[in-house]
């Protein structure tokens, strides 16, 4: 990943229902001045079981009060093996802690808001600034440190509510 470009405004996803626990925010515009990652993944993807689903875990046990992990179950192929009741059973085994929305299915092809954010496959990882602009869209595996460093870039730049960014203090 280089330093995180504008790309513009992430588009709202489109969902068909969410699994785990209650997100803090149904849509995309209700997290305005939170830097969200979304993960994109299918429960078998084996790219993602290995790479995307451990990387969102992570971050989220290491920044989840300071950034919003959202997962977002993309289905494009065995529709018929990864049904929400699958999905809840994986989320349960894989220890998953953060909330995971289902992209919204459209027929065989690709689902809504994998569609709608031109992903190439999945594992994919976006990253939206407080604004609410897209800074990344990376298809398959994401270095950590890099991604680190870019979510604390993300985290000092000024709050478009006009609020300051909290800062840690050093005990």
């Amino acid at each position: 990943m280089h330093r995180l470009p504008v790309m513009g405004p992430a588009p709202e996803w489109d969902v068909s229902q969410w699994l785990g626990p209650e997100p803090p925010a149904r849509t995309l515009g209700g997290l305005r001045g939170k830097v969200v990652v979304i993960e994109a993944f299918q429960m078998l993807c084996p790219g993602c079981v290995s790479h995307g689903i451990p990387l969102a875990k992570r971050v989220h046990a290491s920044v989840g009060d300071e950034v919003v992990v959202i997962g977002l179950h993309s289905v494009f192929e065995h529709h018929e093996a990864m049904t929400p009741v699958s999905l809840a059973a994986f989320l349960h085994e894989y220890r998953v802690t953060f909330p995971v929305a289902v992209d919204r299915p459209e027929g065989t092809g690709m689902p809504a808001t994998m569609r709608t954010y031109g992903l190439q496959g999945t594992p994919s990882l976006l990253v939206i600034d407080k604004s609410g602009m897209l800074r990344a869209n990376a298809f398959g595996a994401v270095d950590e440190v890099a991604l680190g460093v870019q979510l604390g870039l993300l985290l000092a730049e000024p709050d478009p509510r006009g609020q300051e960014p909290e800062s840690r203090s050093s005990d």
